[in-house]
């Protein structure tokens, strides 16, 4: 602890407080401050300024803040379920490919909804899609079997049941390997 005498030039340690002392009383300290105020501190509480050098508790804080190393702000890491939803949804019935059905016959619908599954499927591959889903329904499963029937022909597809979840047993999801 530092000895203070009648006329040192001090300054509060956890305070923007400066001025002369003017008395000591055992361990308390008498301050005129530079604002003709008397303040009693305790010696623990003051610091002697020798010579012209002054730090403000503002420099300080600046110094701290500079010294800082900012936070990294990391970005939150996907759900689980947005990680898995697919990219890209097909969906093969009817109703969403033409206007009015009629006068189709099930030869001619099936091969519309094949058609559009093979356009979809290259297209997918050709801007990097991962996954695809195809809806085809549930009916009788024919459109499903042709579906499974077209998809082997590509080497770097996989395919499976899609989110039971989501889809039921009508989907068919579709998983393109991007590296071949």
């Amino acid at each position: 602890m530092a000895v203070f005498k009648i006329g040192d030039k001090v300054e509060a340690i956890d305070d923007v407080i400066s001025g002369i002392v003017s008395d000591v009383n055992g361990t308390s300290v008498t301050v005129d401050t530079d604002d003709d105020f008397s303040m009693v501190f305790d010696a623990k509480e003051l610091v002697v300024i020798t010579g012209n050098i002054t730090v403000s508790n503002y420099e300080v804080a600046q110094v701290k803040k500079e010294k800082e190393l900012p936070k990294k702000r990391r970005p939150a890491p996907p759900k689980p379920k947005e990680r898995n939803l697919p990219k890209m949804e097909v969906d093969l019935h009817i109703n969403q490919l033409v206007k009015n059905s009629k006068g189709l016959g099930n030869y001619e619908m099936l091969n519309l909804q094949l058609d559009t599954a093979k356009r979809q499927l290259e297209f997918a591959i050709s801007k990097r899609i991962q996954k695809v889903v195809f809806i085809h329904g549930v009916g009788e499963g024919v459109l499903k079997e042709e579906l499974r029937y077209l998809f082997n022909k590509y080497e770097n597809v996989k395919h499976y049941d899609a989110d039971y979840q989501k889809y039921g047993l009508g989907a068919t999801e579709v998983y393109i390997y991007q590296n071949a």
